[in-house]
């Protein structure tokens, strides 16, 4: 269950004369992104607790739905659960968003599918950042001022487009109730800087060097409760936890040529550790290096055959940290993250702990 894309972006542009043009930047970019994303989700019950109802695939959100899904051919009988993520590229190739949403699964007690909140947070960040700047946006000097105020968008900070993504929730009528995690990301293709809001146990990490640069702190209000956006009718709104996007925390840092960035839901880091989140990555990138180089197109000025590596890469990256959290949640022989945080709590808990699981990684490039 693979999606993977790379980021590209043009050295320069030229405009004939007398064309109408925007007034966008032909700044060079220094870095590009290359992207890939896994899921799996929990296996599902055999007699479901609620009848899911999803969004219609005629409907806006259920074809963006099924276009992010099917960018990889995955194989039938596999599915996300109550996770969902997205990728984005920004305005003018200014960079990357992008982002995960966990369902919370308690609302299935109470007749609702949580698929559906995840989903709908996850569709309108990305409808947010599409049309918006990952930075300022870029005017070029060189043309008059008139032109230069014809540049369209704004700048979006990842808290930004987390609070106008729940508005955009809390406005849709398919969706009653529900609640979700989020961790969104920004990266900065002229800068290279990270930018990111995490609400909740979902969560990112920064790899430097094969080892762990930084790693998301969960935001819990007790064990196994997460921080977490809601929506919910008068009936359902007593003892539903409904926090804020500004509860969200903020975090940012400047990448480096061959930094990894790696977005999840708490399906990854309840069973794998971050050192062995690092080791997985390491040993993928070691296997790669060994590759031989893929033929490159002679009449074409990209890098195929190091982007297509690169590609392959964050691929079987983001493959084998699914794979691998998979096969920790059956483990009962083996102490987890999640039978860890247990036992600080006083609490009785064995090995990992069955969860739906989604996950995008993204490598970091300088262009020379």
């Amino acid at each position: 269950m693979v999606l993977a894309s790379v980021l590209r972006v043009r050295k320069s542009s030229t405009v004939p004369r007398g064309a109408v043009t925007r007034a966008y930047s032909s700044l060079p970019r220094p870095y590009r992104f290359h992207v890939s994303a896994s899921w799996e989700g929990k296996p599902q019950e055999p007699r479901p607790r609620v009848r899911a109802r999803p969004f219609a695939p005629d409907s806006e959100i259920g074809r963006w739905r099924d276009a992010t899904l099917a960018r990889h051919k995955v194989p039938a009988g596999n599915h996300i659960g109550e996770d969902f993520f997205f990728v984005q590229e920004m305005r003018n190739h200014s960079g990357l968003c992008f982002g995960v949403a966990d369902g919370v699964g308690g609302w299935v007690d109470s007749g609702v599918d949580p698929s559906l909140f995840s989903q709908a947070l996850m569709y309108h960040s990305h409808r947010y950042a599409q049309n918006a700047w990952v930075g300022e946006p870029e005017i070029d000097p060189t043309q008059e001022y008139e032109e230069r105020e014809q540049v369209e968008g704004w700048e979006l900070h990842p808290s930004e487009c987390l609070k106008l993504a729940y508005d955009g929730v809390l406005r849709e009528r398919a969706v009653a109730a529900g609640s979700s995690t989020a961790c969104l990301v920004t990266l900065n293709s002229s800068s290279g800087l990270l930018r990111a809001a995490n609400l909740g146990d979902s969560g990112f990490s920064v790899l430097r060097s094969s080892k762990v640069f930084h790693h998301q702190t969960p935001q819990t209000h007790y064990f196994n409760c997460p921080k977490q956006l809601s929506k919910a009718p008068a009936s359902l709104s007593r003892g539903t936890i409904v926090d804020s996007p500004q509860d969200a925390d903020l975090f940012e840092t400047q990448l480096r040529d061959g930094d990894l960035v790696i977005a999840y839901t708490d399906g990854l880091t309840d069973n794998v550790f971050p050192e062995e989140i690092a080791w997985i990555c390491a040993v993928v990138a070691r296997q790669h290096a060994a590759l031989p180089p893929l033929q490159t197109q002679s009449n074409s000025n990209e890098p195929m055959a190091e982007q297509n590596t690169e590609d392959q890469m964050v691929q079987m990256m983001a493959h084998h940290l699914v794979e691998y959290a998979q096969k920790a949640m059956s483990m009962k022989n083996r102490v987890s993250p999640f039978e860890r945080a247990a036992a600080l709590e006083g609490l009785h808990w064995r090995g990992g702990k069955v969860d739906d699981v989604t996950v995008v990684v993204a490598l970091v490039k300088e262009t020379p």
